[in-house]
């Protein structure tokens, strides 16, 4: 596949502080791309240099073929930006607002189309001071889009949405995917990135430090699974393998881990035999499991584990 979008060895600093070292990846066409980071790892440099907003000192960028440091006019009208911050005019209506920015590009999308595309047809005639903050972040998207941008940006979009309403815009954004828009998104809602993204890289201290699937990302595929449960009061202290049981007793078949909320904890390569192991034991019993999970690492636990030194390092 081409690429939308390209970065290559990418270096900014500000005086002494290296914000961006040596960051490169690749968003193809067609795809939805996730930059995660924590706050202050060179995130917001790297999408103010893409998006032609900040010059850089070193590396290569290409954005939709075009250098966005002197793409001008022609590439800003194929890119479309959904910021945190957009300064909209208060007085204005929903409709007005949308129709004002649809004259910026030399051939927008139909203005009702998009209104009704982010979930704000019906609210057409509203002035803008009286949206809601989730309608203010539909609306956002709506200018966003309103250009028919092959490559959008997407900062935080769903910040300030109920749990419907970011469901709604979520199948928004797979919608413009669908429709041939590459989207670049940030967020720092896991799940968001775990929803939407086709692949996913991590930035800390301005490096990448992980780069691939939501699925596969630091080894997520590859790591440990871990079963959780907890056995019935009547069942007294079952000792664990491993350990010396008193007479009489049967100890559970695998090592297990107690842990402070009355939890045993199983960490394994083999899921399905451990389980098996477990359930038997159980069963012959009469002995039920509860509160029974299996899990491997969550792309939010593999996320923390990434970024750790850097948010011990920014929060100082």
């Amino acid at each position: 596949m081409a690429s939308a979008l390209r970065v290559e060895g990418l270096r900014k600093s500000y005086g002494t502080v290296e914000a961006v070292r040596d960051v490169s990846f690749a968003v193809e066409e067609g795809e939805i791309f996730a930059l995660l980071g924590p706050n202050g790892a060179g995130k917001t440099t790297t999408l103010e240099i893409l998006e032609g907003f900040r010059g850089r000192d070193a590396g290569r960028v290409e954005v939709l073929g075009g250098d966005p440091g002197d793409g001008g006019r022609a590439l800003r009208e194929r890119i479309g930006l959904v910021l945190q911050d957009i300064a909209v005019e208060p007085y204005l209506t929903v409709r007005e607002t949308v129709a004002r920015n649809a004259g910026y590009y030399p051939a927008p999308r139909d203005v009702d189309e998009v209104l009704a595309l982010v979930g704000l047809d019906g609210h057409e005639k509203r002035k803008v001071r009286t949206l809601s903050g989730g309608q203010k972040r539909r609306l956002d998207l709506a200018l966003g889009v309103i250009g028919d941008p092959r490559l959008l940006f997407l900062d935080e979009p769903t910040t300030g949405f109920d749990p419907n309403a970011r469901r709604s815009a979520w199948q928004n954004i797979r919608d413009l995917r669908d429709a041939g828009t590459t989207i670049l998104l940030t967020t720092h809602y896991m799940d968001e990135a775990q929803a939407l993204a086709e692949r996913v890289a991590v930035i800390s201290a301005g490096r990448i430090v992980a780069e691939g699937t939501p699925e596969t990302i630091g080894g997520r595929d590859t790591a440990r699974a871990r079963i959780r449960f907890a056995l019935p009061p009547d069942a007294g202290e079952v000792p664990v393998a491993g350990e010396m049981p008193d007479a009489g007793e049967v100890p559970l078949p695998v090592a297990a881990v107690r842990t402070g909320d009355g939890l045993f904890t199983v960490d394994t390569l083999e899921p399905t035999e451990t389980l098996h192991r477990l359930t038997d034991w159980a069963l012959r019993r009469g002995m039920t499991l509860d509160r029974l999970t299996v899990d491997r690492p969550s792309l939010e636990d593999v996320y923390l584990s990434l970024t750790s030194d850097d948010m011990i390092e920014s929060s100082r």
